[in-house]
């Protein structure tokens, strides 16, 4: 199917194109500049122009599916987590409610499901977090919720554990490339539909534990 990706560009993004492709899919990599196409084909993706602070709705015609895996970043304040984390992500509920674009993967963060047991510098962008999963909950949308630990750039192990914890503490840890193929993985998988996933790092294939395996 195709699937667009929506933050083709940022850290998990970039790992999602090469495997959607792998898996069978048509992957369509969304972005905010053209300068960033070339980086998106050679990761196997159709690069499409899109703005979720401005006109991002023709990137997804012709869309079966989205993950979206767009966020502000760490730099920015919290006017842009709430532009883009929390209302675009509505946007892209909306669009592809109207688009009759049933399956979305969402990636969120672990932490979201009570932002004021986080870190105090982190509870705007994890109430942004919740507030876009609720409004994806409240939706006709197939939808997947996935909440990751903290991110690193490590090699993916292909394992994970769906047990993971809150924010606090020795957080543990999940390579992109790892949360990237879970992602692609629940677009086959049917029982993850309805579901809000934990997922850190672990021993488990990534496919048995979304099977239940874990």
């Amino acid at each position: 199917m195709q699937v667009a990706v929506i933050g083709a560009n940022g850290g998990i993004g970039r790992e999602l194109l090469p495997r959607l492709a792998d898996a069978g899919h048509d992957p369509v990599g969304v972005v905010r500049d053209e300068s960033q196409f070339e980086a998106v084909r050679d990761r196997g993706g159709e690069p499409r122009l899109g703005d979720l602070e401005g006109d991002f709705d023709a990137a997804l015609d012709g869309a079966d599916a989205v993950v979206f895996t767009a966020g502000s970043g760490g730099s920015t304040g919290a006017d842009k987590t709430l532009m883009v984390d929390l209302w675009g992500a509505r946007r892209v509920v909306d669009a592809c409610v109207d688009r009759g674009i049933d399956r979305f993967v969402m990636i969120s963060s672990v932490g979201a499901g009570d932002p004021l047991a986080g870190p105090e510098p982190l509870r705007p962008y994890l109430v942004a977090k919740r507030c876009a999963a609720d409004h994806l909950e409240q939706s006709s949308l197939d939808s997947t919720i996935l909440r990751p630990t903290a991110l690193t750039d490590a090699e993916g192990t292909g394992s994970v554990s769906l047990a993971a914890d809150g924010l606090g503490g020795d957080t543990a840890e999940i390579p992109r490339a790892d949360v990237a193929q879970t992602a692609v993985a629940c677009l086959d998988t049917d029982r993850t539909v309805g579901e809000t996933i934990r997922l850190t790092g672990g021993e488990t294939p990534i496919e048995r534990a979304l099977r239940g395996g874990d």
